[in-house]
């Protein structure tokens, strides 16, 4: 009988917490995307999540321009290289870096930061900035990606990061170096 009880006792605490854990995972408004290159044996990828356009005003409305952005949604953009490259002809160390941008109407800066793990841009931190260079922006004819997307458009040892977002995007020269024999 108490074997019984005891029983009772401890499925009527256990089920609540069986039956919470069991909930669907909701997805993601902004969900985690990847744009990935290789070359030889150069892998560079880039994670980022990727806000939606809906029916928004994006740059110098949701994205204000003059100001520091994380370069997609929820946690900072970050990229990955595994052997030294050029971007916009400045060498960048193999290692995993912070992207940040601040979006003005025809150009943007583009910062490589060496701090990780970061919630957008608010603990952004300046002293860390590894490069900092600018790009101009371009307005697509025609297309509007819905939403933020990053690419990377390669031809070799030769790439190009593009980001694009609503009718903007904003390339990014990457020169990949040949292994040391």
């Amino acid at each position: 009988m108490r074997l019984g009880l005891t029983l009772c006792l401890l499925l009527f605490l256990i089920l609540p917490h069986l039956s919470f854990s069991q909930e669907a995972l909701q997805p993601r408004s902004s969900p985690l995307a990847i744009s990935s290159a290789r070359y030889k044996d150069t892998y560079l990828k880039i994670t980022y999540s990727q806000p939606h356009k809906r029916e928004r005003i994006v740059f110098g409305k949701l994205v204000p321009y003059g100001q520091v952005w994380r370069t997609g949604a929820n946690e900072a953009t970050e990229i990955l290289i595994t052997r030294d490259i050029l971007i916009n002809n400045l060498p960048l160390k193999a290692g995993t870096y912070s992207i940040f941008t601040i979006p003005e109407k025809d150009s943007w800066t583009i910062i490589i930061n060496s701090d990780l793990g970061l919630w957008g841009s608010y603990n952004y931190n300046q002293k860390l900035d590894v490069l900092r260079f600018t790009v101009p922006s371009q307005t697509m004819q025609g297309a509007v990606y819905e939403p933020f997307t990053i690419l990377i458009d390669q031809k070799n040892d030769k790439a190009e990061i593009i980001l694009a977002w609503d009718a903007i995007q904003v390339r990014i020269p990457v020169q990949f170096n040949e292994p040391k024999s």
